[in-house]
């Protein structure tokens, strides 16, 4: 079993900035993709940004230049730096790994979610 436990959300006035991370842990052979999505009050879940292995990373449109994915293997962690945050970027954020296990092959684990308010 494998969890992921986010950390970082919170309240920030627009043009602040916070910074998300996300642990894995439990029985962990191998992680690939690590990504963020977003769900905003009424809409769909939308992929933020992903980093791949290599460290090959691809943001949404409205999020580049603002925000930046890395990742820690040692730590089996993610972050997403968010710089210059606006309202629309008031969203549950949730992270989530592509990871491969024996016997189980591929399968996606997804973290709790954590809030991220962008308001004066």
């Amino acid at each position: 079993q494998v969890r992921l436990v986010e950390s970082g959300g919170g309240l920030v006035q627009p043009g602040g900035s916070l910074r998300l991370s996300c642990a894995a842990s439990g029985s962990i052979f191998r992680i690939n993709a690590m990504r963020w999505h977003r769900q905003a009050p009424g809409r769909q879940r939308e992929l933020v940004a992903d980093i791949s292995t290599g460290g090959n990373t691809n943001y949404k449109d409205s999020v580049k230049g603002r925000f930046t994915i890395s990742r820690d293997n040692a730590k089996n962690t993610v972050y997403l730096q968010m710089n210059s945050l606006k309202p629309e970027d008031t969203a549950v954020y949730y992270c989530n790994f592509h990871l491969w296990g024996p016997g189980r092959g591929n399968y996606d684990g997804w973290g709790q979610g954590t809030q991220v308010t962008v308001s004066s």
